[in-house]
């Protein structure tokens, strides 16, 4: 998982992408390809 600044990168790097937020963190999810894996905060 990738620790980032700003996630608009992270979201388009694939179209299954998702974001999603957890415990005051936000993450970039993928169910089909779990390598595009990313956190903020």
């Amino acid at each position: 998982m990738k620790v980032v600044r700003s996630l608009k990168s992270m979201k388009i790097r694939h179209k299954d992408c998702r974001v999603v937020r957890r415990k005051g963190r936000i993450y970039v999810i993928n169910k089909t390809n779990p390598r595009f894996k990313a956190r903020q905060g």
